[in-house]
């Protein structure tokens, strides 16, 4: 049974805090308002996640010689200073600029908080437990998500400009910051001093941890199982955003206030209920793996549905079935909320606590190589032949991968 104590309401409290971005529900709104073609947006999606990538290692270096709480706390003022510039400026350029600071935060922060958490079930004999654990501690960020879409319409309600959000999700996050700088200091782990040499001698160390886990096919797929569905999903979850805006516009309500209020009403209103779902999801990620036979079954099962889920979105965007679409995107995201703790746990039990960091690194980066690959080309055919179109392709291609990310179960030795 999990033990709800402290910690556990301040990691919530992390992921509720974290998910608290404002602007997020409307960010493909908010750039295509300031001219940005669909191809530009994937641009700026890649320079955030080839940041995060190439920071991937000097970033870890940091962490391990200085500890993980403070390269939390390094990832937020990152996240400040992006926020701060999205806030001030709205030029393609610069916006590349903000990118680059939110990759650098997204680069310290990535899998260092779930090593906090399993430092924490380690030291307390709970790492049976992972996946429930995992799954309720992510259940409050959605919880934080379905909050934020209520918030940032209201935002934009009263102030009727979209960049108001950036500066507002400031504020959660400097709340966050001061909770993660105040995380015990046993959750740093072993620190290990920083030396001449440090970052060469972690790259060669990372490339030797690649080699012995890529050597594995077992974790090998479930590393690349993981980070192709996620990537999947950061790359398309934000073209719901111009589906939805379509559906707001087209409905005979909220008349008595301009375009975009109204659609950020919507939006906002239906992303609340969206992550709802996807809290409870979270949640109970547990109980529905449980009623596969084995957790490999539970991934590949869900991976082929999250596709087919995808697919189908797309070709109701194409054919102007707009609420089908949504509530295709809608169980879109429910799944990777399914997903994602299963994930976690999957790969943690595929390879040693010895290079678990390095495995959670691994699978970051695949998802951020992905990202930044098919990002652009994902908006450059959302520009030639629509969102719908691009969605449906997209979904298509996919489908292809599934025979190389299949889960296999480890035998008994």
């Amino acid at each position: 049974m999990i033990k709800k104590d402290r910690m556990f309401y301040r990691f919530s409290a992390y992921g509720f805090l974290k998910n608290l971005r404002f602007f997020e529900p409307f960010i493909i709104l908010i750039f295509r308002a300031n001219g940005l073609s669909f191809f530009q947006i994937g641009l700026l999606y890649s320079v955030r996640d080839l940041t995060n990538n190439l920071m991937e290692i000097p970033t870890g270096v940091l962490a391990d010689a200085f500890g993980r709480r403070r390269a939390m706390v390094l990832a937020f003022s990152a996240y400040l200073v992006s926020f701060s510039i999205f806030y001030l400026f709205d030029d393609f350029y610069i916006y590349a600029l903000a990118m680059v600071f939110f990759g650098l935060g997204e680069a310290f922060r990535s899998g260092t908080h779930k090593a906090l958490i399993l430092e924490y079930l380690k030291r307390h004999d709970m790492l049976d437990l992972k996946v429930s654990y995992y799954g309720r501690t992510r259940g409050a960020s959605q919880l934080g998500s379905a909050f934020n879409s209520l918030i940032a319409a209201g935002l934009l309600l009263i102030t009727g400009d979209y960049r108001t959000m950036f500066l507002a999700a400031t504020i959660p996050y400097v709340i966050d910051l001061l909770n993660l700088a105040t995380y015990p200091k046993f959750l740093d782990g072993k620190l290990v001093a920083l030396e001449k040499g440090a970052f060469w001698g972690q790259a060669k160390a990372t490339f030797k941890d690649f080699k012995d886990i890529f050597s594995d096919v077992y974790a090998m797929r479930s590393i690349f199982n993981s980070a192709s569905f996620t990537a999947l999903f950061k790359i398309t979850k934000d073209y719901l955003q111009p589906i939805l805006e379509t559906f707001a516009l087209a409905l005979p309500v909220l008349l008595f206030v301009d375009d975009v209020e109204r659609s950020g009403m919507v939006i906002g209103v239906v992303y609340f209920f969206i992550y709802l779902l996807t809290s409870y999801a979270s949640r109970n990620s547990d109980i529905a793996s449980r009623r596969f036979r084995n957790l490999a079954r539970a991934i590949n099962i869900s991976f082929l549905v999250g596709v087919g889920f995808l697919f189908l979105a797309g070709l109701a965007t194409w054919l102007n079935l707009v609420i089908v679409s949504i509530l295709v995107f809608l169980g879109f995201y429910v799944l990777q909320n399914l997903r994602k703790p299963m994930n976690v746990a999957n790969i943690s039990d595929q390879i040693s606590q010895r290079v678990m960091a390095s495995g959670l690194s691994i699978e970051a980066q695949f998802t951020t190589i992905l990202v930044a690959i098919f990002a652009p080309i994902l908006g450059a055919l959302a520009d030639v032949f629509g969102v719908g179109l691009a969605l449906t392709v997209l979904g298509a291609g996919t489908l292809l991968l599934y025979s190389f990310v299949r889960v296999q179960e480890r035998p008994l030795s």
